[in-house]
């Protein structure tokens, strides 16, 4: 979508198990990354990506942490608030990477609506409670946009969880209401889910489409963003 300033804004979640996947960084998957946003940049000048990264395993170590060493004693904010702070060294080292094009700063906080001319923003969570699928669709909301590209480890969703189910089906298409019909209703910290259930409440009121798709297949979100057909869920 192209705005009054003539960019055209492209908003993307960035799942952290792509960025940390085992507790390590993925310098690999970062340097490919990088390639490729500053390729569409170069196909299009007039793009801007705003790149809302995700805590990963590290979100999930500090997590587990913290419940192990003090058991009941911490309640779900305080779990909530150490997976933000991953999210926002994960989006550092990705702002430092993109530092001569980026935004000098992260954006963490979404009650004010920044106006920036980078040609990337780099985005990170904010209040406990939700994801930064939340984040991302706030930006949305924030700047008129009506879709974000979701890039995870998973190629696409399916109606059941496939490490469990081998009859599990992929799904290309499907409603917002029957997309929450297969997820958790209730936000937890560092759980494991397609899409948030409280952004997709919160998408589905705004009338904003998620695709989902995989953050590894570059020649994938190649087609994407060239028009053609891929492979992902689009959820609407």
């Amino acid at each position: 979508m192209t705005n009054n300033s003539g960019r055209k804004r492209i908003i993307i979640s960035v799942s952290g198990s792509l960025i940390v996947p085992n507790g390590g960084i993925a310098e690999g998957y970062l340097a490919k990354l990088n390639k490729f946003i500053r390729k569409q940049l170069t196909d299009d000048p007039k793009r801007q990506f705003f790149l809302v990264i995700g805590g990963g395993s590290v979100a999930r170590h500090y997590i587990d942490a913290g419940r192990e060493v003090l058991k009941h004693e911490l309640s779900a904010e305080d779990l909530d608030w150490l997976g933000i702070h991953a999210t926002r060294m994960n989006a550092q080292l990705v702002r430092t990477i993109f530092r001569d094009i980026a935004h000098p700063y992260i954006i963490k906080d979404y009650d004010i609506i920044r106006k920036v001319q980078e040609s990337v923003v780099v985005a990170a969570g904010w209040k406990p409670g939700w994801s930064t699928d939340y984040c991302a669709i706030l930006l949305c909301d924030d700047y008129g946009e009506k879709t974000v590209l979701n890039l995870s480890n998973i190629k696409q969703v399916y109606d059941k969880d496939p490490n469990v189910y081998p009859d599990a089906r992929a799904i290309n298409k499907i409603s917002w209401s029957d997309f929450r019909k297969i997820i958790r209703e209730e936000w937890t910290p560092g759980m494991h889910a397609p899409f948030d259930p409280i952004a997709a409440k919160r998408a589905e009121g705004l009338g904003i489409r998620v695709i989902i798709m995989s953050g590894e297949d570059f020649e994938n979100m190649e087609k994407y963003f060239k028009g053609e057909e891929f492979l992902g869920t689009v959820i609407e």
